[in-house]
């Protein structure tokens, strides 16, 4: 069974993450002081979550998150997660409006999607690390394995539902068939975004399950709170 493995295998991945880990250690010894998020550890974490053969539905994000709170870092490897007991971010805020909205649920408790990752949802960011108060930073650096991550994804698994959110998760997608696969597209959820309509009322978290239901598929539990 084909896994992440064959993904990071691919000598184009191994080139790219190469390249990858000399501009961190070199951006961190020109300056000491700097610090680059998520930790080392975390930057690949969605997909020690997710496994490919249990990957139902991706939600691509465009940046990690470049703050911290008492020294921990916001950014945890999941794109719009936060850990627990952190204050939710404007655009998490309103994916869980958009989530009560949508299914019924209550506000989540915490803006931990882990319980997400666990069913299936791979959550990824376009740019899997970014330095500290600089957003995008690091988003070139991270383009071409982005682009063949995609790649992979739909050349390996029979049917995958693709929830983009903004121009930056729509674009990821140009250039490829997706005859098997669903893609769900709405306005980012940032409040400059959001608010301005495209976002609210897409009802992407139940629309998902119906499309899952159809295929016979495990739908998510998109209650946090359970």
């Amino acid at each position: 069974m084909t896994s992440w493995n064959k993904f990071f295998q691919n000598p184009i991945i191994q080139s790219e993450l190469q390249k990858i880990s000399k501009f961190r250690k070199k951006s961190l010894n020109e300056d000491p002081s700097s610090k680059i998020y998520p930790k080392e550890e975390n930057v690949f974490k969605a997909f020690n979550l997710t496994p490919l053969e249990k990957t139902k539905v991706v939600i691509i994000g465009q940046d990690c998150y470049h703050g911290c709170i008492n020294n921990i870092p916001q950014a945890q490897g999941l794109c719009f997660s936060v850990p627990d007991n952190f204050p939710f971010p404007p655009s998490l805020k309103n994916i869980f409006k958009e989530l009560m909205n949508d299914i019924g649920c209550n506000m989540p408790q915490s803006g931990n999607l882990t319980q997400w990752a666990n069913q299936g949802v791979l959550l990824i960011n376009k740019s899997l690390s970014v330095k500290e108060k600089c957003p995008n930073s690091h988003k070139k650096l991270w383009n071409t394995f982005s682009k063949e991550l995609i790649k992979f994804i739909y050349d390996n698994k029979d049917f995958v539902i693709f929830i983009c959110w903004g121009n930056d998760a729509i674009n990821t997608l140009k250039g490829f068939n997706y005859k098997e696969h669903i893609i769900l597209t709405a306005k980012h959820p940032s409040p400059l975004s959001a608010n301005k309509g495209g976002f609210f009322g897409c009802k992407h978290f139940s629309k998902c399950n119906e499309i899952l239901e159809k295929k016979n598929i495990t739908t998510i539990n998109w209650n946090l709170n359970n």
